[in-house]
């Protein structure tokens, strides 16, 4: 089904400030990801300490742990470049984002929402004053975005939050029961200003502070895809299911990863229609992104089992498959949820069991970082801000928040 650039209104309803926001029990939360992780070893930190001496001792590592313990010397030559942040509340968090070097949010499971005002070195409990206290905590807010001192909040169940005065007040954004899919990402373009994507590759801008959403896409991914499944061509039929994350790069192109985790799919801006690709692999994918937030200077993958693909600068976003180079990167099989790019030649993964890698060749080779090591959860996020002296997070499950300090 096609739908046409069509505008359709929303009224938005005023709130006013949010208030301090009660201490909340600390509750552990059992964690999840869209993208799954093998299970923990009985003892997390024998990840890089058993020894594999021998072909004999690394498949007894196996058959002992799950997985195959990475050598000793991985241990020696580990680095520890990131703290632990104490937060007032141990619930999983899923965003940060900045809208001054100094002051900044958090959003989280369970109606987690903290700030900062000291560039992050301590974080305040926070409440939105138009949700009470029993709502508030139904909601999982997943996405937060700011810029020019305007922001905005993503939470499931459907919620959307705007600020114009940083965060001081909120307002509460409806959204048209017609939009086709839940919204999963909004991004601040600046005042007024904001692109919102859904779950079936739906992306609007408004900017008119979401009062009216227009449609950037002819063509939602669900029926591009029925339409390249009915199309008789041989193996059309490889394009089919739903798509389980979308990701945004710094000039507004997308990527989107099939449910089943065999192809992806591309969009830039002033394209009709999103375009699929050919994994390339015969593992699952599990996520993908932007070599240093830009489409045109490559796209990372992770797979299935802890690996880690990169692509050439350029690619050709036309073609089927691309030519992606597998990292060198030891994760024993725990798998990587995220990515980032620090600089051109420092490159950072995380993933399950707290894990944490750094490259420093442009995403060559992977050496191990211990900085979360002696920490229970996983690690989801992480993220670099170069316009606030590149300062970089790391988020995760049990209130995991870790700050980049080199």
């Amino acid at each position: 089904m096609q739908f046409h650039l069509a505008i359709f209104a929303v009224m938005a309803t005023a709130s006013s400030a949010f208030a301090p926001r009660l201490a909340v029990e600390n509750t552990a939360v059992s964690s999840s990801s869209l993208f799954a992780s093998p299970p923990d070893m009985d003892d997390r930190r024998s990840f890089v300490g058993k020894a594999a001496t021998s072909a004999a001792a690394m498949a007894a590592a196996t058959v002992t742990s799950g997985v195959v313990a990475p050598p000793q010397e991985a241990e020696a030559a580990s680095s520890k470049m990131w703290t632990k942040v104490e937060l007032p509340f141990e619930d999983t968090l899923y965003d940060i984002d900045f809208e001054s070097e100094t002051h900044g949010y958090l959003v989280g499971a369970r109606g987690a929402f903290a700030e900062t005002t000291d560039g992050g070195k301590t974080w305040e409990p926070r409440s939105f004053s138009n949700l009470d206290a029993e709502e508030e905590v139904t909601y999982r807010f997943q996405i937060l975005s700011f810029k020019d001192g305007e922001g905005w909040v993503l939470g499931k169940p459907t919620l959307m939050l705007h600020t114009k005065d940083s965060g001081r007040t909120w307002e509460r954004i409806p959204l048209s029961p017609k939009l086709p899919g839940e919204p999963t990402a909004v991004i601040s373009l600046g005042p007024n200003q904001a692109e919102m994507i859904t779950s079936t590759g739906a992306i609007y801008t408004t900017d008119n502070a979401g009062r009216n959403w227009k449609a950037q896409v002819k063509e939602t991914i669900d029926a591009t895809l029925n339409r390249i499944s009915s199309s008789g061509v041989s193996g059309a039929s490889y394009f089919t299911g739903s798509i389980i994350n979308q990701v945004r790069d710094d000039l507004g192109a997308y990527l989107a990863v099939s449910s089943r985790g065999n192809f992806f799919l591309t969009w830039e801006p002033g394209q009709e229609f999103w375009i699929p690709h050919n994994r390339g692999t015969p593992r699952r994918i599990q996520n993908m992104g932007y070599v240093e937030g830009d489409i045109k200077k490559g796209l990372w993958m992770t797979l299935n089992g802890g690996k880690l693909l990169i692509s050439p600068t350029e690619p050709d976003l036309t073609r089927d498959t691309f030519d992606f180079q597998e990292a060198d990167i030891k994760t024993g099989g725990y798998g990587i949820t995220d990515v980032a790019w620090r600089n051109a030649d420092e490159v950072w993964a995380v993933g399950g069991s707290n894990t944490m890698y750094v490259s420093k060749d442009g995403g060559k080779k992977f050496s191990f970082d211990k900085s979360a090591n002696d920490f229970p959860g996983n690690l989801y996020n992480v993220k670099f801000f170069p316009k606030f002296g590149n300062a970089g997070w790391a988020l995760g499950s049990n209130g995991m928040l870790l700050r980049y300090t080199g």
